[in-house]
């Protein structure tokens, strides 16, 4: 298995997948081997679609989560194991359309006094203020912070892209105030007792949710919340859809158009066509 392991993740890797994609599908292929007690390559194609149907019919795992481990398993049978007329598929499931609960202002001034260390301060502000995947946030470097083009630079994002974000004069002095205790050489956020090592996703995640308690924050979210509300901010201020495009490194302008449902001084301003006839008063009774 740890052959096989190493040869799918070369694979992964000639291909560009991120650190975390790359960890998932190793996962997902690891829970397969571990179920059957063999390794992936000496179970049949009725074997790999039976997993898939005790993952939803038993495990009673979300679509999105079997989706997953089909698309990781895909992967190894076509690629790395060379079997393309291997198919495993799962029913599709028409996921149930359901915009995200944005934080607002208030809520984001909350949850960043909420945080008891500054460094937690400083991972909540950093997020929030430049629109980062936590995935981004945790790859920071001491260099990615350009003080003088005040931006911040996002190396191999998602889709493996480079990018430059926001770096706002409040979040400067923060930054600063922070480094000077932490004197962190390479990494931005490393991780507490690993210097060399920059902090965890999960870590970053429990920074968030513990600051959400504290500030009695009760929307669903997690920390990918503080990037949906950069982007619904800025373009409640006004600023145009291609800059937050290009800020939040979507590869599509599609993907970005959502957050004009989740933007409300959009969907307040709008005047309703009732407003435009020409009716006479109600009498009043």
């Amino acid at each position: 298995m740890e052959t096989l392991r190493q040869r799918m993740d070369q694979d992964m890797v000639l291909r560009g997948m991120s650190v975390r994609t790359r960890e998932t599908y190793i996962g997902a292929v690891a829970g397969l081997a571990k179920h059957y007690h063999k390794s992936p390559d000496a179970l049949s194609e009725r074997e790999v679609q039976d997993y898939l149907l005790h993952l939803i019919e038993q495990r009673k795992l979300a679509w999105s989560s079997c989706n997953i481990v089909t698309q990781a398993l895909r992967f190894l049978f076509h690629v790395t194991l060379k079997q393309p007329r291997a198919e495993f598929c799962i029913p599709r499931r028409r996921a149930p359309s359901r915009l995200p609960e944005i934080l607002s202002r208030e809520e984001i001034a909350r949850l960043i006094e909420a945080a008891r260390l500054p460094k937690h301060r400083a991972v909540l502000m950093t997020t929030y203020a430049a629109g980062l995947r936590v995935s981004e946030v945790v790859q920071l470097k001491v260099s990615d912070i350009d003080a003088q083009r005040m931006a911040i630079r996002v190396e191999q994002g998602k889709g493996a892209k480079d990018r430059y974000t926001l770096l706002s004069e409040r979040l400067l002095l923060e930054l600063r105030a922070y480094w000077k205790r932490e004197r962190s050489a390479l990494w931005l956020f490393p991780k507490t007792y690993a210097a060399a090592q920059p902090m965890s996703v999960d870590h970053a995640q429990k920074i968030f949710y513990a600051a959400k308690r504290r500030a009695r924050i009760t929307k669903r979210c997690g920390i990918h919340g503080l990037r949906h509300a950069f982007a619904t901010h800025l373009l409640e201020a006004g600023v145009d859809l291609h800059t937050i495009q290009r800020l939040l490194g979507h590869g599509h302008l599609s993907t970005t158009l959502r957050y004009f449902h989740l933007a409300q001084t959009h969907l307040t301003r709008t005047q309703s066509p009732l407003e435009l006839l020409e009716l006479s008063e109600l009498n009043s009774h």
